[in-house]
């Protein structure tokens, strides 16, 4: 991420009396104890399955609808056709991503009540190909999340970039970045310090 990424990382170290007694109402809603929940567990007791719709910009492949997790579990099929979905294309290259992007793009979708499918613009990359982006672009970062599977580049036809960042945001959760000249918001995994519904 650029300058202009914003994360909120490191007030999960900091957390704040009032976000703790956020997380205490909601793990005792849950009837869960956890000290810092990630956005999986927060919003385990609002819905009984999650579902991702994505479109990759690059091969054209689509998923529709694709139920990853159910009742409080991942479902390692789904997982596994999201991840080569998400492939690096240029090396046919395929990585395990960080469930908990998935849970992130989940409760974007649902706030911003679309049944679109989210535009991958990237997902996992290779080193060897983030080093030949990084030779064409500022934009890349040497270190990149892309490269351990724990950042995604997207956009939501039908709604305002503007927007999909605000809504992005306003999850309080991994980091966001906003790149409007190349059209998409990049986001990366992160844990929850408010209570989602989602």
């Amino acid at each position: 991420m650029n300058n202009e990424s914003e994360t909120y990382s490191e007030q999960i170290t900091q957390t704040s009396r009032r976000n703790f007694l956020k997380v205490g109402f909601c793990a005792a809603a849950a009837g869960l104890i956890m000290p810092l929940p990630t956005l999986a567990q927060v919003s385990a007791a609002t819905v009984p399955e999650r579902s991702l719709s994505l479109y990759n910009t690059h091969t054209g492949e689509t998923l529709h609808q694709a139920v990853y997790w159910v009742d409080g579990h991942y479902v390692s099929e789904t997982l596994d056709e999201i991840n080569y979905l998400l492939r690096d294309h240029r090396a046919n290259q395929v990585a395990q991503i960080d469930p908990s992007l998935f849970d992130m793009l989940h409760a974007i979708h649902s706030r911003m009540e679309t049944s679109k499918p989210f535009h991958i613009i990237s997902g996992y990359r290779s080193p060897v190909t983030n080093a030949s982006l990084r030779k064409h672009s500022k934009g890349v970062a040497k270190h990149s999340l892309h490269m351990d599977g724990k950042a995604m580049d997207i956009r939501l036809p039908g709604r305002q970039l503007a927007s999909l960042r605000k809504t992005a945001m306003g999850l309080k959760v991994g980091g966001v970045g906003y790149y409007p000249d190349s059209d998409f918001v990049h986001v990366e995994a992160g844990k929850a310090i408010l209570c989602l519904q989602a």
